[in-house]
């Protein structure tokens, strides 16, 4: 009887060792599948404008909105996907147009327009723009005076995750 009981602790022992192992294998398994997909969400390119901020100067309420292209360009050899596009302030709206001429957006100010949510890959050595539109009405009759914005264009670049594209503006009535 003593044997038996010796037995089966030999046997139950060796059956946690085995299932420990088993799962410990599997774990690894998963720590690997899980890196080897985090590797592939990110590329080693980056975007690069030549302008980074740009000067309406003066321009009128009366006139109505403004516009500029920032030209971005995608430097490396790897895709980059554009996962959010955001602006600073509800009076600005952003808008990417990749190279075959898709126009995505507009993309506004978080809790204000849209989701931000962009999702657009721009492959390596394509170009795309990013258009800022403001209007300076937005604030009413308070919102005269100088006006500094930003858009934000996050990225799955490993490099640089976010590029920060600029304007300014002096608003009159």
């Amino acid at each position: 009887m003593k044997e038996n009981l010796k037995r089966s602790s030999v046997y139950g022992i060796g059956l946690v060792i085995i299932a420990v192992i088993i799962m410990l294998s599997n774990v690894s398994e998963k720590i690997d599948k899980n890196n080897s997909q985090e590797t592939e969400l990110y590329s080693a390119s980056v975007f690069s404008s030549e302008e980074n901020s740009f000067d309406f100067k003066t321009i009128s309420m009366k006139d109505g909105e403004v516009a500029h292209d920032f030209q971005i360009e995608n430097t490396g050899t790897e895709p980059i996907t554009i996962k959010k596009i955001y602006t600073s302030c509800m009076c600005t709206n952003a808008f990417i147009i990749d190279g075959d001429g898709n126009t995505y957006g507009g993309f506004g100010m978080p809790g204000h327009s849209g989701s931000g949510t962009a999702n657009i890959q721009i492959n390596a050595g394509d170009n795309a723009i990013v258009r800022a539109v403001f209007d300076p009405n937005a604030h009413g009759p308070s919102g005269v005076g100088l006006a500094a914005r930003s858009i934000y264009v996050e990225t799955n670049s490993s490099r640089l995750p976010k590029l920060e594209l600029s304007f300014r503006a002096m608003v009159t009535r």
